[in-house]
């Protein structure tokens, strides 16, 4: 560089890592051509320009700066560009124009060295040819597993980063749709899931983690599997997150059986046509909506109507009554939730330090997490049922908590990877994305997935796309709601909005039948009559509709009962009522035996004697 020229700190093209000088003089024109090192511009003071080739690009480069009031600014101008002579404007007429700070303004990534000028650009590597040592961890069991150093690991690096959604170039073959690949030396790990390939040499991922801190040219190596994760009795009483690896702070899960959380649903052949009832211990869904062993259950309610209550309880009543093992899936609620479930588990006995005597594995994806994360989470709870279902031969028992916040972080990520929306601005892949994961949960010849999933429903809107799409593959739907509610009737259950498959007298006997329809007729006159009411008043109706009317008000109350998870809140003992208790007090009530016993009396109780008893303790008391 000739001495009439002024070196200035050295700049690095962000997009091809080219080396290069720039020089100042003091004029303030722009000449529109490429200089050599050797010769000065034609007038004194131009910005002196460096022409170099750029290799990604396969086409040369132009760099030059321009100085700016208070800071300098890096301009990478390529042939498609043309500069006028004014050192005040630049006209675009090809592709994009690249603003760049100076080096004291942002990060570059550590792989490139800024501490040395090259007058050469770097030297391309062969492809194929590995990478120094220590570069590229490859997880040797997944996901979920220990990270060791592979040689022969394929590499790429990272060309964008758009929110949850990361671009990625590789110079070899490009890894197959929804593999795993990781950011290298990062902690926590950051795993990204390829969703598209774009082009010969770019895919675009979804992250399970947060992007921040990340930078283009930052190296990414594929692990060569989908997100796999540890599996088997050893995450009994664990807490693990989206890609296996435990959040409760006990430790590493020392097991060598791993699996992949994307796979096929069962084939025909092995799927089981038995049907036998679920009884859980909760008499309005025991009575009015039964649930059927390996079916798919779920509880519909707006925001604050009790579904994850109605789920904790499910867990307590059923999980104890019936043995085998549970696998809880936090997809997107609150974190509180899920820290209180896992206390009250272990304070209940169905976690302990032990695997062997524990009955549950916790998977979490809270409302903090990316949507990447939130989308698969449910996918890992599901992977470990399917081991104790397939390998172990367990009737097993998945609650998802909540199957609304799977597909909400589809739609977050859906736009991003260029989909255009569906109705409502839901993913266009919405009935796929439920259908595969939902066929998945099955009764097979060698055991079960009973699943209930607590579903959000956006504004009690019944027929938004994500609740309406949901209702298709359930077996079983328990309807919450705000109505009833703000009654005071907990368990909130709306009995004649809520549906079961297995609603037939053939499955759950004549006698169960016939008490859960006359049940619902008796609360359906007496909704119908309820205009009436409010109009005329009760004066007005005749005998037999005051009759209907002061049985439906003992049913409704009736329908309500104490959760022993809720005891703290409510302040009574938690209840659990057998079937035949519950058809028992049911029948009596329609029968007519208990007219004479005021209605304060069928609140908050269990069986049909505990309101004999409280109605007595109330005759005392008046």
């Amino acid at each position: 560089m000739m001495k009439a020229f002024t070196r200035i700190p050295c700049e690095i093209c962000r997009l091809c890592g080219y080396n290069l000088h720039i020089s100042r003089a003091s004029s303030s024109t722009l000449p529109n051509q490429e200089f050599s090192k050797t010769q000065p511009p034609s007038q004194p003071g131009v910005l002196t320009p460096r022409a170099g080739f750029c290799p990604p690009l396969r086409r040369p480069n132009t760099y030059f700066q321009r100085p700016r009031i208070g800071e300098e600014k890096r301009i990478h101008l390529d042939p498609w560009f043309s500069a006028s002579r004014s050192t005040q404007s630049l006209f675009r007429v090809g592709a994009y124009l690249n603003l760049q700070h100076t080096r004291r303004q942002f990060s570059t990534s550590p792989i490139l060295n800024i501490d040395e000028c090259d007058d050469e650009p770097p030297k391309k590597k062969r492809r194929g040819k590995p990478e120094a040592a220590g570069e590229s961890p490859k997880p040797s069991k997944g996901t979920g597993g220990a990270t060791k150093i592979a040689s022969g690991a394929v590499k790429g690096r990272i060309i964008a980063v758009i929110g949850a959604v990361v671009d990625v170039q590789f110079d070899a073959h490009l890894p197959p749709i929804l593999n795993a690949l990781e950011v290298p030396g990062r902690k926590p790990r950051l795993i990204l899931e390829v969703a598209q390939h774009l082009g010969e040499s770019a895919c675009r991922t979804i992250a399970m983690d947060g992007t921040e801190g990340l930078v283009r040219g930052q190296p990414i190596v594929d692990t060569g599997a989908p997100i796999t994760i540890p599996v088997g009795e050893r995450t009994l009483g664990r807490i693990i997150n989206v890609i296996g690896e435990p959040i409760d702070e006990r430790g590493p899960i020392e097991t060598d059986e791993y699996a992949a959380i994307h796979a096929d649903a069962p084939p025909f052949v092995e799927m089981s046509v038995e049907q036998e009832i679920l009884v859980t211990g909760i008499k309005v869904v025991d009575l009015l909506a039964p649930y059927v062993k390996g079916g798919k259950i779920g509880l519909f309610g707006g925001a604050g109507v009790g579904k994850t209550v109605l789920i904790m309880e499910l867990i307590n009543n059923v999980a104890k009554a019936h043995g085998g093992f549970s696998v809880f899936a936090g997809v997107g609620e609150r974190t509180r939730e899920g820290n209180d479930l896992y206390h009250e588990m272990k304070v209940g006995g169905v976690i302990t330090d032990d695997y062997k005597t524990s009955k549950v594995a916790l998977v979490y994806g809270q409302m903090n997490e990316p949507p990447g994360a939130r989308a698969r989470v449910a996918l890992t709870g599901l992977t470990v049922a399917e081991h104790f279902r397939d390998k172990e031969g367990q009737d097993v028992l998945l609650f998802i908590d909540n199957i609304f916040r799977f597909t909400q972080a589809g739609s977050e990520v859906s736009a991003l990877l260029g989909r255009i929306p569906s109705a409502v601005g839901y993913q266009p892949t919405l009935a796929t994305d439920m259908g595969t994961m939902q066929e998945r949960i099955t009764t097979t010849k060698t055991g079960s997935i009973t699943s209930v999933q607590a579903v959000y429903v956006p504004a009690d809107d019944l027929t938004d796309p994500a609740p309406a799409t949901t209702f298709a593959h359930l077996d079983a739907t328990t309807v919450l709601s705000r109505a009833i509610a703000e009654l005071g009737v907990y368990p909130a259950v709306d009995p004649l909005d809520s549906t079961s498959r297995v609603m037939d007298p053939n499955i759950i006997g004549t006698e169960h039948y016939g008490v859960a329809r006359g049940v619902q007729k008796i609360l359906q006159d007496y909704k119908s009559l309820q205009d009436i009411i409010a109009i005329l008043g009760m004066d007005e109706l005749s005998e037999d509709d005051k009759l209907t009317v002061a049985r439906a008000r003992k049913i409704q109350r009736f329908l309500s009962q104490p959760f022993q998870v809720a005891e703290v809140f409510t302040g009574h003992i938690g209840k659990l009522v057998k079937l035949e208790q519950t058809i028992k007090g049911f029948k009596r009530i329609l029968m007519g035996e208990l007219d004479h016993i005021p209605e304060a009396a069928f609140y908050m109780v269990g069986t049909i004697e505990d309101v004999i008893t409280k109605s007595q303790e109330l005759a005392k008391g008046v």
